[in-house]
């Protein structure tokens, strides 16, 4: 309960309906106790949440591979909220509730690096996974030397293989070894550069999915 002191202009002490009265420093105050939120999960908050959580899941398992390929954009962030804020924006599509991550748009590494050219996957060796590119080394700024990362992203597992520091551009081909629990199960594969001094990257290319046999 509420009192007032020194008659009806004097100050309010407590709580009189929705109005709070207090002192502080000798100065008597009054305001208003905010309305209560009876649902504060809106729907676009619950979407929003949603799109987080996927979006997390997703860099998650990819945290390492990510801490290279998004170095130039960690400024006053860490590499990982860099990402994050990344495929937010740019990596989820679908419609409420049924969002999903586009990996072709869902970036692992941004860069000014030369892409891969027309990289391609090859899963027909048990537990393993053979990258292959072009070698493009006279175009833009890539170089023969530029090192290969490679990855191998098991939803189902929510973990990921991969190479940071693989063949060169040049040479062409890479090849990643998987475990055997990954066989008959389903990997999303991604490729990019970085160049030899890692001080830049290319952007990741999505080279589509397959079973690991």
């Amino acid at each position: 309960m509420g009192k007032i002191s020194q008659g009806i202009l004097g100050g309010l002490s407590g709580k009189v309906g929705n109005v709070i009265g207090g002192s502080w420093k000798g100065i008597d105050y009054l305001r208003i106790k905010p309305s209560s939120v009876a649902n504060p999960r809106t729907e676009g908050q619950v979407n929003q949440r949603n799109k987080f959580t996927i979006s997390l899941e997703y860099l998650q398992a990819n945290k390492d591979f990510i801490k290279v390929g998004y170095k130039a954009f960690a400024t006053k962030k860490t590499e990982f909220n860099a990402a994050m804020s990344y495929v937010l924006n740019n990596g989820v599509i679908g419609t409420a509730p049924n969002f999903s991550i586009d990996y072709s748009l869902a970036l692992l590494s941004r860069g000014s690096l030369s892409s891969p050219l027309n990289g391609s996957v090859d899963l027909s060796i048990a537990n393993q996974v053979t990258f292959d590119w072009d070698d493009n080394s006279a175009d833009g700024n890539a170089n023969a030397t530029d090192k290969a990362m490679v990855l191998a992203y098991n939803v189902s597992k929510k973990e990921s293989i991969y190479i940071l520091d693989g063949a060169q551009r040049s040479a062409t081909s890479q090849v990643l070894s998987l475990p055997a629990s990954y066989t008959g199960e389903n990997v999303e594969l991604f490729m990019a550069f970085v160049s030899v001094d890692g001080k830049i990257v290319s952007n990741s290319v999505y080279l589509g999915s397959g079973t690991v046999a």
